[in-house]
């Protein structure tokens, strides 16, 4: 990937899961450095593999998944066991399994909130042992709020909200 900078406000889509506070720590590091992000809600987004996969860049396939989704905590899914295409196929059908956030801008697309070539472009900055990418309820088996039908056709998934 090109390393490059971007000058804020750059404007951002961020894909979240609503009422993740994780994701909700995330957004407001972002906006302190100064973006505008258009959030959506990424379990509502119509994904399909070709549209989702630049996501990943060159990450290996383990590092696509959100480990605290229930389907991997249980066991269920072993992402290290699976191909692209099946990885991708899962996600598309249960986006609970992809690694968030997701964010776009001007030919950037990340999963993820860690230190890397595209928070640093975002000139977004952590601290030594600060974590914006884990789970922020904690614990072996977190559990977040449920997300309604009716609260995913709600929350704007198609137009997002603009912070």
């Amino acid at each position: 990937m090109a390393t490059f900078a971007l000058t804020a406000p750059a404007e951002l889509v961020f894909y979240e899961k609503p009422g993740c506070l994780s994701n909700a720590r995330q957004k407001a590091r972002l906006v302190a450095v100064g973006h505008c992000l258009e959030v959506r809600n990424l379990l509502a987004e119509g994904w399909t593999a070709e549209r989702l996969r630049p996501f990943f860049g060159a990450r290996p396939v383990a590092e696509w998944f959100n480990t605290s989704a229930p389907r991997v905590r249980k066991g269920e899914i072993h992402p290290e066991a699976l191909s692209e295409a099946q990885a991708l196929a899962l996600m598309v059908t249960d986006p609970l399994l992809i690694r968030r956030p997701l964010i776009e801008t001007a030919g950037l697309c990340d999963c993820g909130f860690e230190p890397g070539p595209v928070l640093a472009a975002l000139g977004v900055e952590l601290e030594a042992g600060e974590d914006l990418q884990s789970c922020s309820r904690g614990g072996e088996a977190p559990t977040c709020p449920e997300v309604s039908t009716s609260q995913l056709s709600s929350a704007g998934s198609a137009a997002g909200v603009r912070l």
